[in-house]
């Protein structure tokens, strides 16, 4: 009866343990499963021009000749656009109007000055051009259409004049046929309305196609490049069509989203086809391609993350990772050896492992203070350093965060060497410390190794130590441990707290948080093919 009891519970336990397992399985599915899905997004995406004329100009690469041949094709079917965008600005944007009619009339001033005639004729002749930039000018600032006609019949009666033809001011006729065009559709009592809601729609097309041709080039990286990706391209198009306003609930205090069409917003005016034609043609005004984006853990990044790679955030993890090992295995072993082997039970030995025991979970910020205010501040200019945040700093900061575990971990694998080992090694003439060395530490090797896996994957995931003593978001390479250093954790963190940067570039942030686990994967299963491999030696195979 009680061996079929102890075979149920046998089979019981075996069963929660396969249970559990399987549920820690399903969770990590659950958690890591969308974040590696869009992570790869990443690096698998459909780019669109924008991305190749951007990886040709910030990074050089790709074929610039194709690039830009395929960038020719596609600002034909783009120049549309701006053409629209163009004479419907000329009906409602006064200011602009009445300053390009008054360079006109600059212009040609100086032109005439450059020509074989007498100071009457120059005379004669930019007082005419002014009477036409005048009429012009009032023309503009007039909401009656009557009005309107009867100026514009009176400039374009001098389109043919001698005084005007082969010259700057011919461009005074040129604005007041679109005018005329633009205004016959427009409703002058919404012309602010117009104006406010076009500038609106501008930006909207910036970042969906780039800036215009005969436009300035932004100083931002993200403002000179239109929509990289195509899943970029559907929030954007979305935006096109559709504006969101946040309106009062009547009787209560909560806002709620309504979304309001654009085209119907420009509807009835010169606008209102470019809608139409930008559903119509918005892949041949992108031309999206599959894109394997690898050079994304080789490549620089713009200022902010927005375009590029993230190359030196792994070099940086990587650099910050190793050294803060290099600090805390020798001392982590040395300690753990220390408390073992050289020192018997009694109350400072149980004071020194409380303290170890406290130290392991205080949270990470108060090492980062304390590496600032130790490391930085004091330690480091010392001995000569700057006194300022570097990789020094962090990765000593690193070190002593992560040495409590290396400590634990290495005295409990000292702890399980066999007593008979020692014994054997002490009777045969060897002294304590040769025994500790060729006997004890690497049979111990394996519980070790347990803990340098535990301790890598804390220093390399870490984010508020270095944030006082070694990370920074933009910066070069570092040449030296006394410079800061990009890292994938800092930087994922910076993106998350920049404005709207983690929304509008949501696969750079979790192509970095994915890379991250990747790292760390990889450096885990490294530190466990060794330790199997020197399991294996030890039990001779």
């Amino acid at each position: 009866m009680k061996a079929d009891l102890r075979i149920i519970i046998d089979k019981l336990f075996t069963s929660l343990t396969g249970l559990a397992i399987a549920s820690m399985i399903i969770a990590l599915f659950v958690i890591l499963g969308p974040m590696l899905y869009r992570g790869f997004g990443a690096i698998v995406f459909r780019g669109t021009v924008e991305f190749r004329k951007m990886q040709i100009a910030e990074f050089h690469h790709g074929n610039a000749e194709k690039v830009k041949q395929e960038a020719e094709k596609t600002q034909k079917v783009r120049q549309v656009v701006y053409d629209m965008i163009h004479r419907f600005r000329n009906g409602i944007d006064i200011e602009e109007l009445e300053n390009r009619v008054k360079d006109i009339h600059r212009n040609y001033g100086n032109e005439l000055q450059q020509k074989d005639i007498s100071r009457e004729q120059y005379k004669e002749l930019r007082d005419f051009s002014k009477e036409i930039r005048d009429k012009l000018i009032d023309t503009f600032s007039s909401d009656n259409i009557e009005k309107i006609k009867e100026n514009i019949d009176f400039v374009l009666q001098y389109e043919m004049d001698e005084r005007f033809v082969e010259t700057v001011a011919i461009e005074y006729f040129t604005i007041a046929r679109d005018f005329l065009k633009s205004s016959a559709k427009i409703d002058f009592e919404k012309r602010d309305f117009y104006a406010a809601e076009l500038e609106e729609l501008e930006d909207i097309i910036l970042r969906l196609l780039g800036p215009a041709p005969d436009a300035d080039t932004p100083m931002l990286a993200q403002k000179r490049y239109g929509a990289t990706r195509l899943d970029q391209t559907n929030i954007l198009f979305h935006q096109l069509f559709w504006k969101e306003k946040w309106v009062e609930q009547e009787n209560s205090v909560a806002l709620i989203k309504i979304e309001n069409s654009r085209p119907e917003q420009f509807a009835g005016t010169e606008l209102e086809p470019l809608f139409g034609y930008i559903k119509d043609n918005i892949k041949q005004m992108l031309n999206p391609k599959l894109t394997f984006y690898w050079r994304y853990f080789f490549d620089d990044s713009t200022p902010g993350h927005y375009f590029g790679g993230i190359g030196p955030e792994i070099f940086g993890t990587l650099l910050l990772t190793l050294l803060s090992m290099i600090f805390v295995i020798p001392f982590g072993v040395i300690s753990a050896a220390y408390l073992t082997e050289c020192t018997k039970e009694g109350p400072v030995v149980r004071i020194i492992r409380m303290c170890i025991n406290t130290l392991a979970g205080v949270p990470s910020i108060v090492f980062g203070l304390f590496g600032m205010a130790f490391f930085v501040l004091f330690f480091i200019p010392i001995f000569g350093g700057p006194s300022q945040p570097c990789i020094l700093a962090g990765s000593l900061t690193l070190a002593v965060l992560t040495l409590p575990v290396m400590i634990r971990a290495s005295e409990e694998a000292i702890k399980t060497v066999p007593q008979t080992y020692k014994e054997a090694s002490l009777a045969l003439g060897a002294s304590k410390f040769l025994t500790f060395v060729k006997v004890t530490l690497p049979a111990a090797l394996p519980g070790i190794l347990t803990g340098i896996i535990l301790s890598l994957s804390r220093v390399a995931g870490e984010t508020a130590p270095i944030l006082f003593t070694a990370g920074i978001a933009i910066g070069p390479i570092p040449k030296s441990i006394f410079q800061t250093t990009r890292t994938l954790s800092y930087g994922s963190w910076d993106m998350a707290v920049s404005d709207k940067l983690a929304a509008e570039v949501p696969h750079n942030q979790f192509g970095m948080v994915v890379t991250l686990v990747l790292l760390i994967l990889c450096l885990n299963a490294m530190a466990i093919i060794l330790r199997a491999r020197v399991f294996k030696k030890l039990k001779g195979h």
